[in-house]
């Protein structure tokens, strides 16, 4: 319920339909690939550092399994609902090595 109504917010259609797509966790999963359907492929956690790693990729919470390869999406540690923020710590990472 929310304390507004937000009709007059929305985009139409051409048949005055508001223009809405809504998918479940499940949608997500099954058509996205999404782990569990969730929108930052995991959730968001404290302690940030599950690892007692120092190099500058876990500190900067943009590691992989993968040498050379950081995380910089919405699945990176403190990236998730930060427009940009994943990138900006990978782009921290390179540069603090």
């Amino acid at each position: 319920m929310l304390a507004e109504p937000l009709a007059d917010c929305l985009a139409e259609d051409a048949e005055g339909r508001p223009c809405l797509e809504v998918r479940s966790p499940l949608d997500l999963e099954r058509e996205l690939g999404l782990p569990g359907g969730h929108i930052f492929h995991g959730d968001l956690e404290f302690p940030w550092r599950a690892t007692e790693a120092d190099d500058p990729a876990h500190r900067w919470g943009v590691a992989t399994g993968v040498p050379n390869v950081l995380c910089c999406g919405a699945g990176a540690v403190r990236g998730g609902g930060v427009s940009g923020i994943g990138g900006h710590n990978a782009a921290m990472a390179v540069l603090d090595r």
